[in-house]
């Protein structure tokens, strides 16, 4: 990213003047403003000529020879163009600390599924045989991930690589993996494709690894003091598709393998991303959606996980988890990512993905992730 320098009153108008001219052909403008809505930047006020959504790159493209950005937003009547006196660049990919992450996670993945498959305490320390569960969760998280990068990077928006975050102390061996956009998005359809495009791919992984997964297990009793995991909708069906009936029930339930557990990890993350709001995947999908409107789902979420941390407190089993959700979403849940150009919708095809995908955060969602199993 390159900052540019705001010219001086008398260039600033110059260069007003010319951008006004250059674009002529793709915006007329009513009327400019210098240095609104603050020192350096330009405002411009009119109407398109062509399809926003057709020509906003051209239209970029332009305001960068002058060392400017646009964004576009509707002011009453009129769109409005705000110039901000910034290029946003490609940095270079410093891939060596990426890389250090991934195969730090590897160990760490490897030494959890080989924990939760030893049958005896020598096995614990093989971490070789923990391989069908790094292997499956570290392929679900890297489709997540490359499914934002790739969809990133084909609307030429600066990205980093994946980084991952090895926890070798945590039952998942990692607390997942994140890119980092360093530019903005230029319109909706965009920011649609980057949101989705991590939690459909990771989710086009995850079923199949679940699924195989369930059918390599067993059921069996479920055994005091061991940990219970959650239902999601999707889940729950998974089980019943595989076993033929829901689970758990009748003191009997999966005994998950590696891979299953990866799985249902998978579906979980999953979940987890697709809360409507803020930062998060679910939040890129609600605000493509609905705009500004979006932030009608932050209310509501924090409601909903307030009662679940109520209800789990009132049933002897509180766990921090959704409290600390709870402060996060109330920290970071609350700014939305605008894109460059926030007035062209979604086309059909995207709308009826965007609703899908928020109805994936219904079947995906685990109210309950672990439970400690009573004797």
């Amino acid at each position: 990213m390159e900052e540019f320098q705001p010219p001086a009153p008398i260039e600033t108008y110059q260069y007003a003047d010319a951008l006004r001219r250059d674009v002529a052909d793709l915006f007329m403008v009513y009327d400019t403003t210098l240095g609104y809505p603050m020192k350096g930047h330009l405002r411009f006020r009119g109407r398109f000529l062509q399809d926003p959504a057709e020509c906003f790159n051209e239209l970029r493209r332009r305001f960068e020879r002058y060392g400017y950005t646009p964004t576009v937003s509707r002011e009453g009547e009129q769109v409005a163009i705000i110039a901000l006196p910034i290029v946003f660049e490609h940095p270079k990919s410093r891939w060596a600390v990426n890389l250090i992450l991934f195969i730090a996670t590897i160990f760490s993945t490897l030494f959890v599924g080989a924990l939760y498959g030893a049958e005896t305490t020598s096995q614990a320390y093989q971490i070789w045989r923990g391989w069908p569960f790094a292997a499956s969760i570290l392929l679900i998280l890297g489709a997540h991930e490359l499914g934002h990068y790739f969809a990133a990077r084909h609307h030429n928006v600066p990205v980093t690589l994946p980084y991952f975050i090895p926890m070798p102390l945590s039952i998942f061996g990692t607390f997942g993996a994140f890119i980092r956009l360093q530019g903005p998005v230029s319109n909706r359809r965009a920011l649609f494709d980057v949101g989705a495009a991590g939690p459909l791919t990771g989710l086009i992984f995850a079923l199949p690894i679940l699924f195989i997964g369930l059918a390599t297990s067993s059921v069996g009793h479920l055994s005091p003091g061991g940990l219970l995991e959650g239902n999601s909708i999707l889940y729950l069906l998974a089980k019943f598709i595989v076993f033929g009936k829901y689970l758990p029930s009748g003191g009997m339930d999966v005994q998950l393998n590696q891979v299953a557990w990866a799985g249902w990890v998978g579906l979980f993350v999953t979940g987890l991303n697709l809360i409507p709001v803020g930062q998060l995947d679910g939040g890129h999908v609600a605000y493509s959606l609905f705009g500004r409107r979006a932030r009608m789902f932050f209310w509501p979420s924090i409601v909903g996980l307030g009662l679940i941390v109520l209800y789990t407190y009132l049933q002897g089993a509180f766990a921090p988890t959704w409290l600390l959700w709870i402060l996060l979403l109330f920290a970071f849940g609350r700014v939305h990512a605008r894109p460059l150009e926030d007035i062209t919708e979604l086309d059909p095809r995207r709308r009826a993905l965007a609703i899908f995908t928020l109805v994936l955060f219904f079947l995906t969602f685990v109210p309950f992730p672990l439970a400690s199993i009573a004797g």
